[in-house]
């Protein structure tokens, strides 16, 4: 079956692409072009429809199967910009017989003929979500087959440590290397740190792809939701020197540095009576639990209180990166807990602010590898799983229970790369890809 499908965001732009691709593209795009096309050649042809009304002057590049992206013939058809011109020619298309692509299609079909591995398609999909230039770069040394050798060099040593346990087994009455089990458990321990390190790596720089998370917390009044507004460079949350004037959580995205952050007002934190704002209370704490960053705002212009100390245990009890506010440095200071933060008056300008938090995204560490999306992370866990189950069979001497826990590593540590072809599953996968990817 031929599909089709725009391969440019919607909008207006100096081209669109609309992509092609099928056994039969070749014969469908002749049709439009009224010319024979040269592989990987640009021609600049006029597009007509079947009643051989012009459509538009186009750039068509035929890529012959198997040199393209799907592993099929495609046809690209650049196009001028916008979307009336492009969709005249996707409907020419379907109506001689090609059909709409669904969401990740193109690369599904690049799987299946064996033009991508499981590992690249995906990372090319995190790319296009990238939310810093640092997550740009990580998932470029992935596409270039870093973490491909990562997964292939552990799975070919426990293939390794497996093969010594199937002769361990099939030689038991004979004379064998005393040491091959230690080297096999020695092995198998360097694996399981080497797995462990890259999950803790890839869930501690998610946010490089999928943008960090910064909550803003404090007690109520001290300024949080000038702070927003003040980084947003507008009004966008209600201020009021009544407390409790937020109630609920409110969430932007900003630019900071070469890096999108999701900035997130919270409720004031306080002992409350009302059933409402308790809940507020509540999803401010949630949200200062689940960020990747927390700016924990004080008045510098009052003496501290109960509750800005149940604020800063709340945040010395956080796993995270924290930078301490002290706001409304425009007044006198009288704040009196010692803590070292920046000084800023919010309704002016939070500028420090904004330097602190693009120094510490700045400087966090893209020399590793890292995993990118949550079905290599699993992946992962579940092998590190089966190798320390493994290990302890290995010590009780339960060899054939052992060779089945490697069986299960060696399964896990594939799937990253190679999972196994069922149509749900990848359907599944890559409906959540880009449509005209």
């Amino acid at each position: 079956m031929n599909i089709v499908a725009l391969a440019t965001a919607h909008g207006v732009g100096s081209i669109s692409i609309v992509r092609l691709s099928g056994n039969d593209a070749y014969t469908l795009a002749k049709k439009l072009c009224k010319k024979e096309l040269k592989p990987r050649y640009a021609h600049l042809l006029n597009l007509y429809d079947k009643e051989n009304n012009f459509l538009d002057e186009a750039i068509v590049i035929y890529y012959k199967a198997p040199f393209s992206f799907t592993g099929e013939d495609v046809v690209e058809f650049q196009t001028h910009g916008g979307l009336v011109v492009a969709n005249l020619i996707i409907d020419e298309l379907l109506s001689i017989g090609a059909r709409a692509a669904n969401p990740g299609e193109f690369s599904k079909r690049a799987f299946i003929n064996g033009k991508m591995d499981m590992l690249k398609a995906e990372s090319i999909q995190a790319i296009i979500n990238a939310k810093s230039e640092g997550a740009a770069r990580i998932l470029a040394r992935v596409m270039s087959g870093d973490l491909a050798k990562f997964v292939e060099d552990l799975r070919q040593d426990i293939i390794k440590i497996l093969a010594y346990t199937e002769t361990c087994i099939d030689y038991a009455d004979d004379d064998l290397p005393s040491d091959i089990l230690d080297n096999a458990k020695l092995m198998l321990v360097h694996a399981s740190n080497a797995l462990e390190k890259i999950v803790d790596i890839s869930n501690s720089k998610r946010g490089l792809i999928d943008g960090y998370k910064v909550a803003i917390i404090g007690k109520p009044n001290v300024g949080k939701s000038s702070i927003l507004n003040s980084l947003l460079h507008y009004e966008r949350a209600i201020i009021s020197d009544t407390a409790g004037t937020t109630r609920d959580t409110i969430e932007e995205q900003i630019k900071v540095g070469s890096h999108l952050v999701r900035i997130i007002d919270t409720a004031g934190i306080r002992a409350a009576d009302e059933e409402i704002e308790k809940i507020g209370i509540e999803y401010s704490k949630r949200a200062a639990n689940e960020a990747d960053i927390v700016v924990c705002v004080f008045d510098g212009s009052q003496k501290s209180s109960k509750e800005d100390e149940d604020i800063l245990a709340l945040a010395s009890n956080l796993d995270k990166k924290i930078i301490f506010v002290l706001n409304k440095s425009d007044l006198e200071f009288k704040f009196d807990l010692g803590i070292k933060g920046i000084s800023i008056s919010a309704k002016d300008d939070a500028t420090l602010l904004k330097k602190e938090l693009e120094d510490y995204l700045d400087s966090q560490d893209i020399s590793d590898i890292m995993l990118s999306s949550n079905r290599q992370i699993l992946a992962c866990q579940n092998a590190n799983s089966a190798i320390k189950r493994s290990l302890d069979l290995l010590d009780a001497s339960q060899l054939e229970l052992f060779a089945y826990e490697l069986n299960l590593v060696i399964k896990e540590i594939g799937s990253i790369t190679k999972p196994v072809e069922n149509s749900d599953l990848l359907d599944a996968m890559f409906s959540n890809f880009c449509l005209g990817k």
